[in-house]
């Protein structure tokens, strides 16, 4: 398409894009292309080389993009038939995220804010109603993270997060609650792979140390407190990244 093409000629012309690698960039396009067409889950796109073209990138590049995207869920590739739009999972609200845009910091926002409408009030019923074995494993993942933490550990710090707001989603006893935690955190796997290559924007000491506090007040059955350190929580975790991004920004302009 034309537009898209406009576009990636524009995007080269921006000092942070120049550096990004040109699998991301022509990742980022074909989001793009899919929400510009209005593709939906299920649908299958052009070949590899139809999409380059469509693109303005090469094929090689091209094929890395699909499978970085595939990596995240986003597309789906089947050998002998070709390339799709990946089919919604069973969580609701799909269809409404099927354009969902990673690297859009708008979009990104706005799932930092859904996030932290969500999470809030599972840490504040969690308070509540968890049971003495979901306390436990919610403090066991808060100081396994810490730990992790602490040891600057990306993936073993990537797996006690996870473990750790599951475990608060479950005891707050709500299985919407707990789809919608899962589900936000998947959005935000592909922003942090597509913005940061798989590494985390802020402190993992800082955010071990934060999930040990809201497993204290869970424990202690404090949900006014529980709710006020998930909400700060949330909030470190947006002002990290927006200091990443600064950073990024910052960086890639004095090599211009």
């Amino acid at each position: 398409m034309a537009s898209i093409a406009k576009n990636a000629v524009n995007a080269a012309d921006n000092s942070e894009e120049r550096y990004r690698p040109g699998y991301e960039l022509v990742a980022e396009r074909l989001l793009q292309y899919i929400a510009q067409e209005n593709l939906k889950p299920g649908d299958r796109l052009p070949t590899e080389q139809g999409l380059a073209e469509i693109l303005d990138a090469t094929r090689n590049v091209t094929r890395e993009a699909v499978k970085v995207l595939a990596a995240i869920g986003r597309l789906s590739v089947r050998k002998g038939a070709g390339i799709f739009v990946a089919t919604a999972s069973a969580g609701f609200g799909e269809s409404e995220l099927a354009h969902f845009q990673p690297t859009d910091m708008e979009q990104v926002l706005m799932l930092l804010d859904y996030r932290r409408l969500i999470e809030t009030e599972t840490a504040r019923r969690a308070a509540t109603l968890a049971n003495p074995v979901q306390v436990r494993a919610i403090r066991d993942a808060a100081a396994e993270s810490a730990r992790a933490g602490a040891d600057n550990s990306v993936d073993a710090f990537a797996h006690a997060d996870a473990v750790f707001h599951d475990a608060v989603a479950i005891a707050a006893q709500n299985v919407f609650l707990q789809a919608s935690v899962s589900n936000v955190r998947r959005y935000a796997s592909q922003s942090d792979v597509l913005l940061f290559h798989g590494d985390v924007p802020g402190s993992l000491e800082v955010a071990g140390q934060q999930h040990i506090g809201i497993a204290d007040a869970i424990a202690n059955g404090d949900m006014d407190l529980a709710t006020t350190l998930m909400t700060d929580h949330i909030d470190t975790t947006q002002h990290q990244f927006e200091r990443k991004i600064r950073d990024r920004i910052f960086t890639l302009n004095n090599r211009a």
